[in-house]
């Protein structure tokens, strides 16, 4: 009897003291946390500083939302500047370069400022958390997967025939949508050997809207004959449909995917250009970026398993940067990868029930 007083005696001081550990993680009132795209006016980024702003609002920090029209590490480090000089709390930044940004990123965690990234990584030493789309393996698959669905819509036999393609996407730089390239031709290689990568490089476009436009208008003049077009970018995706509407292409000669915002691409499927498309809930990613920044900023601590109870959104847990970046190390506090919990495929069925 004894016994069962004292096991009970203790489980209850174990849920008290986890209650009391939970009950004295730091509010994130009153944060404020520099907010960096690629480059502003693309919608993807637009649409996920308006799910920053919306959820800010409900928990008491202030996001600034800081960028530059033209996609460069040159650009970012002059923003990641001028968030220093403002005096910020912590940084969210989808990286341009990796590399590009990494002193000034650096220079930022050294004036003592909380520095993440979301939707493209910084190297794993020069930030605490990644707020990440999913595994290099999952999204590279989906986007395999997107166009082995549109080929079939349109009678090819992925399996069987020998469909030829090719990727193209922002630049080499950018960690995130080289995973997912690496990733997706891994797949292709043991589920479709009968496929045939046309080009002899991927093709980019740099983030510039326009010249999307004319590298996927070089794609189409270059392999007339091409089946698959996979566009990894929000950018190069649009920019790659609009050169196919202007050749006259429809979703019937050519199958074109990849990630984008509903928003950006649903006049290109009304037209017929594409049968589908993906991409996960980049306003929820931004709001998330945005509260584990501030998180850490106020002074909380987290390691890998540990689970942040995001109000409005719901619990996340800390995984190691392995899981997006192979023999990536993580250190013991306040570094690790969060993972949005799902995606989306877009097609005209469902389409108008996004608007972002």
């Amino acid at each position: 009897m004894m016994k069962k007083i004292l096991a009970a005696t203790l489980v209850t001081s174990m849920v008290l003291g986890a209650t009391g550990m939970a009950a004295m993680a730091e509010s994130v009132e009153g944060m404020t946390v520099a907010f960096i795209p690629k480059l502003t006016g693309n919608a993807f980024f637009e649409s996920a500083n308006d799910g920053a702003q919306q959820y800010a609002e409900e928990w008491g920090i202030s996001v600034e939302y800081m960028g530059n029209s033209v996609a460069g590490a040159a650009e970012q480090v002059e923003v990641i500047h001028q968030a220093i000089n403002s005096g910020v709390d912590a940084i969210c930044i989808s990286t341009v370069d990796a590399a590009g940004v990494s002193d000034a990123l650096k220079e930022a965690a050294d004036m003592g400022i909380t520095v993440c990234t979301w939707d493209s990584d910084a190297n794993v030493e020069d930030r605490a958390l990644m707020v990440s789309q999913g595994t290099p393996e999952v999204l590279g698959k989906m986007l395999v997967d997107m166009g082995v669905d549109a080929l079939t819509k349109r009678g090819k036999d992925p399996a069987a025939d020998e469909i030829k393609y090719c990727w193209h996407y922002s630049q080499a730089t950018v960690t995130d949508q080289n995973s997912w390239q690496v990733a997706g031709e891994a797949y292709i290689a043991e589920t479709y050997p009968n496929w045939v990568n046309v080009a002899e490089d991927n093709y980019y476009s740099e983030q510039d809207s326009e010249k999307a436009v004319t590298v996927g208008a070089a794609v189409l003049s270059e392999h007339e004959d091409i089946d698959l077009i996979i566009c990894n970018d929000s950018t190069a995706l649009p920019g790659q449909l609009q050169a196919a509407q202007n050749a006259g292409l429809t979703r019937d000669d050519i199958t074109i995917t990849g990630f984008a915002s509903p928003n950006s691409i649903k006049e290109f499927c009304k037209a017929g250009i594409l049968y589908e498309w993906g991409l996960w809930d980049c306003q929820i990613q931004g709001a998330l970026g945005c509260y584990v920044s501030a998180y850490l900023a106020a002074g909380n601590e987290v390691k890998v398993g540990d689970a942040i109870s995001v109000p409005g959104i719901g619990d996340v847990t800390v995984e190691a940067n392995e899981c997006i970046a192979e023999g990536a190390a993580t250190a013991d506090t306040n570094n690790g990868v969060v993972l949005l919990p799902e995606r989306a495929v877009f097609d005209e069925s469902n389409m108008d029930n996004y608007n972002f």
